[in-house]
């Protein structure tokens, strides 16, 4: 039997008072790199969405001056500067997870469209930090160019989540991850969650391996328990460090669901090196259904 600590049961009784639900797109896919949108002549049938995190600046660049920005909140922003055709903005810490966030600019040339709009929608660990904005039509070849690299980008996706099982030892050695010293583990005992988050995590331990050239994997191992309402399903997660700095490119495994009342052992992995991985980080996982809480686990350390 399990026993929930003193910060999940507080979290746990704050949980269960009434909360009225309200209902949550669900999160973008954030493009790495440069992110090009193509503005028509016509109404847009779908407001283009972009990735922001709060403290990272956003710059988008557009094919015409502006002539002036409308956005939502924007005392909300640290930074809102428009020169010409670029618009820099810099969220702050008053944006949460999940939080969309309207920005409008209006084209000095009055050329249809004479205005675009855009979504921006706080990730919990990826932004996008350059977009390039046009309203001219691509040729077929920069089309089919776009194309293409959207399919390697798709295919990469592909292909990283067919090879997220575990390897065994035969992986770490092979991959030079493990070294004499082995696997050495640490039992986390003080880590912490948000009030109202919808899962409570105990037997949490984090564990990391360095081969000998330096090269090594770090995990978190803990027992999720859902004392939510609805099933909730890992799909993706982040390590944030005290300075915002953040550790992506990790596997969670299962990605399976977890039904209300129940718990399930979840693991997630990094590569890192010896060197890397250092400090107090905050563990973020977030779910696949649309409208659902993440977790926000702070306190994460490796050994």
């Amino acid at each position: 039997m399990f026993t929930l600590s003193s910060t999940a049961l507080l979290g746990l009784a704050l949980f269960t008072a009434p909360v009225e639900a309200t209902e949550r797109a669900p999160l973008p896919t954030c493009e790495a790199g440069t992110r090009y949108i193509e503005l028509t002549a016509d109404t847009p049938s779908k407001t283009a969405e972009v990735c922001i995190r709060p403290e990272l600046s956003l710059t988008l660049f557009f094919d015409a001056k502006l002539v002036s920005v409308d956005v939502e909140g924007q005392e909300r922003f640290r930074r809102v500067k428009l020169v010409d055709d670029t618009l820099t903005l810099v969220a702050s810490e008053a944006l949460h997870d999940g939080e969309r966030v309207l920005v409008t600019v209006y084209f000095e040339d009055g050329a249809a469209p004479t205005s675009a709009t855009f979504v921006l929608v706080v990730h919990p660990s990826q932004a996008e930090r350059q977009v390039e904005v046009s309203r001219h039509e691509r040729t077929v070849a920069e089309q089919q160019a776009r194309a293409e690299a959207q399919r390697c980008r798709e295919e990469k996706a592909r292909l990283q989540a067919e090879c997220s099982g575990q390897g065994g030892l035969m992986g770490l050695i092979v991959n030079r991850w493990l070294g004499k010293k082995g696997v050495v583990a640490r039992e986390l005992k003080a880590v912490t969650s948000r009030p109202g988050d919808p899962l409570a995590a105990w037997k949490v331990i984090s564990y990391r391996a360095v081969g000998p050239d330096g090269r090594g994997r770090v995990a978190v191992e803990m027992e999720l328990f859902n004392w939510g309402t609805v099933t909730w399903t890992p799909s993706g997660a982040a390590l944030v460090g005290s300075k915002h700095e953040e550790l992506t490119g990790l596997t969670v495994w299962p990605l399976e669901p977890i039904p209300p009342g129940k718990s399930k052992r979840i693991v997630v992995e990094l590569n890192a090196a010896e060197s890397e991985a250092r400090g107090t980080f905050t563990l973020k996982l977030w779910a696949a259904e649309a409208g659902a809480e993440g977790l926000a686990l702070g306190g994460v350390t490796f050994p």
